[in-house]
């Protein structure tokens, strides 16, 4: 009975020495091993970047066809505009407003020849300051030149706005200036109609209104009430004296 249990005991020792040199071997496997190297920062940045790069490419990809189908929208409609615009220039290069600031640039310029080019053979032109108007070519473009001469070499026109209406009709208010300098009672406005000679535009009549130096104030409102008093007391006098010409 001894003898089994002394037996028994020492197999005991032996699977636990047995047992111990095994985990002993483990661990120092373990010691040995090398360990495994981490990822670093800069490949891991490396990856990121590159992963958001991969990212960044297909979304661009995915966005060259939305763009291309917005342009063949957009195409749809613009050269319709274009084409307007086109016919539009094509038929009238040139406007009323540019043609009365070419007009105005050759009288400051004293250019007389060359205004000839924006004024029709045929042209009327009414200067409220004289009782009679200009016709023709010859008669306005004479008339033009004892301006340009008696403006002198300083004084200018100075064009504040130019307006444009339909059927070729502009409007100009306008003042003058000597050396920059506004001169009194000197503002003015002139109206124009224009018509198409080949591919130009030219002036085929004109009224020209200029500010009166002479300022009577409310009298003229006394004077115009007299002179409407007699043309209702005498009706038929008035109706002659206004058919005259």
């Amino acid at each position: 009975m001894m003898a089994t249990t002394v037996g028994l005991s020492a197999i005991r020792q032996q699977t636990m020495a047995t047992t111990v040199g095994l985990s002993g071997t483990a661990q120092w496997k373990r010691l040995r091993q090398k360990p495994r190297a981490k990822p670093s920062i800069t490949t891991l940045a490396t990856k990121t970047s590159s992963h958001f790069g991969q990212n960044r490419l297909e979304t661009q990809q995915n966005a060259i066809p939305r763009e291309r189908n917005i342009e063949k929208k957009a195409h749809r409609f613009y050269p319709v505009l274009a084409l307007k615009r086109d016919c539009v220039s094509g038929s009238n290069p040139i406007s009323p407003s540019e043609t009365i600031k070419e007009f105005y640039a050759c009288i400051n310029d004293r250019k007389v020849k060359r205004l000839g080019n924006y004024i029709s053979s045929d042209c009327y032109i009414e200067e409220c300051s004289f009782s009679t108007p200009f016709e023709g070519k010859e008669d306005i473009l004479s008339y033009f030149d004892r301006l340009t001469a008696s403006m002198g070499h300083s004084v200018k026109f100075s064009v504040n706005q130019v307006f444009e209406g339909d059927e070729l009709i502009a409007a100009a208010n306008w003042h003058l200036e000597w050396k920059e300098a506004e001169l009194p009672f000197t503002r003015g406005c002139s109206f124009f109609e224009c018509s198409k000679e080949g591919e130009k535009l030219v002036i085929k009549r004109a009224r020209i209104v200029n500010e009166s130096p002479v300022k009577p104030g409310g009298l003229v409102l006394v004077l115009f009430k007299i002179v409407t008093t007699v043309f209702d007391d005498f009706p038929k006098t008035a109706e002659c004296k206004l058919k005259l010409p």
